[in-house]
């Protein structure tokens, strides 16, 4: 490694992220998500939302794909995303979700926001989780 290097961690990247990124306490989320003017994206893994359930009408796009699936210009842009679109996300802690809002502001969304907290939170102020598989120890 160089003397030019910028070492920073992964709490670093999530602190400077949140900086940045609206979030919503989970009953503002849940009321947005019921509106229906917003679109909701689960940004965990898919054995994450298969472990631990979802969000009702929250789509699914991994963070790792959010890029892509994002930007128009990409052949595999999902068409449900849209710059003029308020967009709301949520992870299982908020830390990915707060990544995505930055990063979906990069890519020129203007109207983004995510769970603080994320489904953590949003369990534990009691709302409803859709799927959730029990597993027994």
């Amino acid at each position: 490694m160089n003397s030019t290097t910028i070492v920073t961690t992964a709490a670093e990247l999530v602190a400077e992220a949140r900086l940045h990124a609206q979030a919503l306490p989970p009953g503002d989320f849940a009321d947005e998500v019921d509106r229906g003017d917003a679109i909701a994206i689960d940004v965990r893994e898919a054995d994450e939302r298969v472990r631990d359930g979802s969000i009702h009408g929250a789509i699914h796009i991994p963070r790792g794909v959010l890029e892509f699936r994002a930007d128009p210009s990409n052949p595999d842009h999902d068409h449900r995303l849209r710059r003029d679109r308020r967009i709301l996300l949520h992870s299982t802690r908020g830390e990915r979700s707060a990544l995505a809002a930055e990063t979906l502001a990069e890519l020129g969304y203007t109207d983004v926001a995510h769970l603080d907290g994320g489904l953590g939170a949003w369990s534990e102020s009691g709302l409803p989780v859709y799927g959730r598989l029990f597993v027994p120890y």
